[in-house]
C-alpha cells in the first residue's frame, strides 16, 4: 500500500492529539496538515484535494458534522469522523452527513493508521475502476493491467520492481520522488538494501524506454531531489 506522499488534514481543538497523529503519520510518509477550528478546517479543504480528512466532531466556530456536510458540496476526499462521544446516534449521524467512517475518542494511534490505509485502499480502488488500463505517453504504452510496456509499439521486458516504478512515476506526472521515499514506496521499509538501489533500477528502466538514456524525455532527475516523470 503506497501511502509516501498522501495528504491527510487532521481537524482537532486539543493541540496534544494532533500533534500526536501528526508526527506519527509523518513517520509513515505522509504529508499532514492541521486545523484547529472549523473554519480553519473548511478553508484548508478548499485550498487542497486531501487523500483523508481525520475531523473531530466537536470544534470551535463549527461542528464537524457542519464542515463534514460543506466539504460534501464540492469534494468527496474521504472523511473520518474522531468522537469523543459513546453514543451510535453521533456516529450514525456523521456518516449521514457524508462522512466514510468514524473513529472514537480515546483512540490507539495503530487503529487511526489502519482505518487510514483502510479508507485509501478503497479510494484507490475507486481511481483504478475509472481510471484507463491503457497509458499512453508519446511513443510509451503502458498496460497497467498486463503489466506490459511497449515502446514504438514493441513490447519491452520491466522487471516487477521497474514496472513498480514506471507505474508510481506515470501516475504522478512531474511530482519528484527523493530516492528514499522510492526505496520505501516500492521495496518496503524492511528492505535490506540502500538508495543505490534506486539508481541501478532507474538506470534500467531508461536503458529499455528512453531513445537516448542520457538525455531522457520521460524519466528525470531532479538533481539533489531525487527523480520524476515528465508527461
Amino acid at each position: 500500500m503506497i501511502i509516501v506522499g498522501k495528504k491527510v488534514l487532521v481537524v482537532d481543538d486539543e493541540k496534544l492529539i494532533v500533534k500526536g497523529i501528526r508526527f506519527s503519520l509523518e513517520q509513515d510518509g505522509m504529508e499532514v496538515d492541521c486545523a484547529y477550528d472549523g473554519e480553519e478546517a473548511l478553508e484548508a479543504a478548499k485550498k487542497k484535494e486531501y487523500d483523508v480528512v481525520l475531523l473531530d466532531v466537536m470544534l470551535p466556530k463549527m461542528t464537524g458534522f457542519e464542515i463534514c456536510q460543506q466539504i460534501r458540496e464540492f469534494s468527496n476526499m474521504p472523511i473520518i469522523m474522531l468522537t469523543a462521544k459513546g453514543d451510535d446516534m453521533d456516529k450514525i449521524l456523521g456518516l449521514e452527513y457524508g462522512a466514510d467512517d468514524y473513529i472514537t475518542k480515546p483512540f490507539n494511534i495503530l487503529e487511526v493508521k489502519a482505518r487510514i490505509k483502510a479508507i485509501m485502499r478503497r479510494s484507490t480502488k475507486q481511481n483504478a475502476d475509472v481510471q484507463a488500463k491503457v497509458v499512453v505517453f508519446g511513443d510509451l504504452k503502458i498496460d497497467c493491467e498486463s503489466r506490459r510496456v511497449y515502446v514504438n509499439s514493441k513490447e519491452v521486458n520491466l522487471t516487477a520492481k521497474e514496472f513498480d516504478l514506471l507505474e508510481l512515476l506515470i501516475f504522478n506526472p512531474n511530482k519528484v520522488y527523493s530516492r528514499e521515499n522510492l526505496l520505501n514506496t516500492v521495496w518496503g521499509y524492511d528492505y535490506p538494501g540502500d538508495v543505490r538501489t534506486v539508481d541501478v533500477h532507474i538506470r534500467r528502466l531508461r536503458e529499455k524506454i528512453e531513445d537516448n538514456p542520457s538525455e531522457p524525455k520521460y524519466v528525470h532527475t531532479k538533481w539533489g531531489v531525487g527523480y520524476f516523470f515528465q508527461n
